[in-house]
């Protein structure tokens, strides 16, 4: 390949008649080395920003951060001309994404990890998966969770007997799946049954607040990370009831409810754009069509699109404003006790939330919340790697710059500190050892909302001819 065809600059950006969009080779033949030469790297593990550096990626890992490193003659170049930021992929660490179109879509918002958190197909844990890890198809990394539950109330995998929540586990551990998720129906039996035979197979229990357990116990027998902040309205504090609706609760509970949780070192989601979405849509059926027509909705499945127009959240009646403001609270507060909080946003179960784009908005909604920048990012970054890394043991660091790293990264206009929307536009990302410039990030996004319109127009057509028959 000419040396020519190994270089992407900013100055290519600019000829290339849509800023910040990069030259590179492509994907498929990108050779093994990357350098990223004249970046200004946002590294994650401090609030410091290192001016005019090199990274040097090799097989999909960090190998070196400097002033004045030597680039590998064969390497792929991508220049930030001593102006863009490289700052770490982010990760969405509670979706329910599981196609391959939309792992795209989550790739072209500049998310590099993701944990689905429940009700993946078998063919996306056995197969896509391996390909997204592998970077033989675009897309995140990808760990999934196995959904447990207590009774068949919800659609979910149950289970009624110690035996069989044991034997959930091993089930899950040989089909490959990373977490055990504890639902909201588990006995206690079953629930440290299921808590037991994951410390024997060496995965982790994550997930919510489950009814006749309780978060408190929850931590103390070994879940490590609670799957939203609304799970303490549920389990844990006396003046809220399990109905949306009921009072929000008295903020003089927080404390104690921070204390068992710092005790156990456990993590939260801080999901605070799913509640704040719940919330917008709360007995509104109007907003609901007002949310069918933003523009990310072109690139939300039909599937997904058919299941916003029937969720319910638009006829509840009364209001879940109060405990939308008392979560806002809690979340700052959880924060300011140095409570490990990590981003997720239930993307796209819920009407309004589309792969990809509810993370910057989630982020937004962390800042609104009082949070700096920095540690809005932190949740999207380093967090969810320290997470991982403690939760999996021997996974690859990841949501850092620092050598050794998983080279998940994101190359921004400006500095995202300033301004956390920058990274709504990536000038390119880099996920599972592959660099993917800004032109074929929109791409990605061509092509899928391609596929789905046109699998909207063939199943209008198959109706209307049903109809005329």
């Amino acid at each position: 390949m000419a040396d020519w065809a190994r270089t992407c600059t900013v100055c290519g950006l600019w000829l290339a008649a849509v800023p910040g969009v990069a030259f590179a080779a492509p994907t498929q033949s990108q050779p093994v080395s990357t350098a990223f030469v004249a970046v200004n790297v946002l590294p994650m593990n401090s609030k410091q920003v290192l001016r005019n550096q090199t990274v040097l990626v090799e097989d999909g890992t960090i190998i070196g951060i400097g002033n004045s490193l030597t680039v590998p003659k064969d390497a792929l170049v991508v220049s930030g001309n001593g102006t863009a930021y490289l700052s770490p992929g982010l990760a969405d660490m509670h979706t329910h994404s599981d196609t391959a179109e939309d792992m795209k879509v989550f790739l072209a918002n500049g998310v590099t990890t993701v944990l689905n958190m429940g009700d993946a197909s078998n063919g996306f844990v056995a197969r896509t998966r391996v390909e997204l890890n592998s970077g033989k198809i675009p897309g995140p990394h990808v760990y999934v969770a196995f959904k447990v539950d207590g009774s068949p109330r919800y659609g979910h995998f149950f289970v009624t007997t110690p035996e069989e929540a044991r034997w959930s586990v091993r089930l899950a551990k040989t089909n490959g799946y990373d977490f055990i998720k504890v639902y909201n129906d588990l006995s206690p039996e079953c629930f440290s049954a299921l808590v037991q035979e994951s410390a024997a197979q060496h995965m982790a229990v994550v997930g919510h607040g489950v009814t006749r357990v309780g978060l408190r116990r929850q931590l103390e027998e070994g879940q490590i990370m609670i799957a939203h902040t609304e799970e303490f309205l549920y389990t844990v504090f006396t003046q809220s009831g399990d109905q949306p609706t009921d009072p929000a609760p008295d903020p003089r509970e927080i404390p104690a409810a921070i204390a068992f949780v710092k005790r156990a070192n456990a993590f939260v989601t801080a999901d605070l754009n799913t509640f704040a979405a719940i919330a917008h849509q709360w007995g509104k059926p109007q907003v609901v069509d007002r949310i069918m027509q933003m523009p990310e909705v072109r690139y939300l499945s039909p599937r997904w699109r058919i299941s916003w127009r029937r969720a319910d959240y638009k006829e509840r009646a009364g209001t879940i404003t109060a405990r939308w403001e008392f979560l806002r609270r809690f979340t700052k507060d959880m924060n300011d006790a140095g409570i490990p909080l990590i981003a997720g946003t239930d993307a796209p179960a819920i009407p309004g939330l589309v792969p990809g784009f509810s993370l910057h908005d989630d982020l937004e909604a962390l800042e609104g919340a009082g949070l700096t920048s920095y540690q809005a990012l932190a949740a999207a970054t380093r967090v969810p790697g320290e997470f991982v890394r403690r939760a999996l043991g021997d996974s690859a660091p990841f949501g850092t710059i620092t050598t050794g790293a998983r080279a998940d990264l994101v190359l921004s206009e400006s500095n995202p500190l300033d301004d956390l929307s920058t990274l709504r536009r990536p000038l390119g990302v880099m996920a599972n050892g592959k660099w993917y410039a800004a032109a074929e990030l929109k791409e990605f996004l061509e092509q899928v909302s391609l596929e789905y319109n046109r699998a909207l127009r063939l199943n209008r057509a198959g109706s209307a001819l049903l109809a005329h028959r």
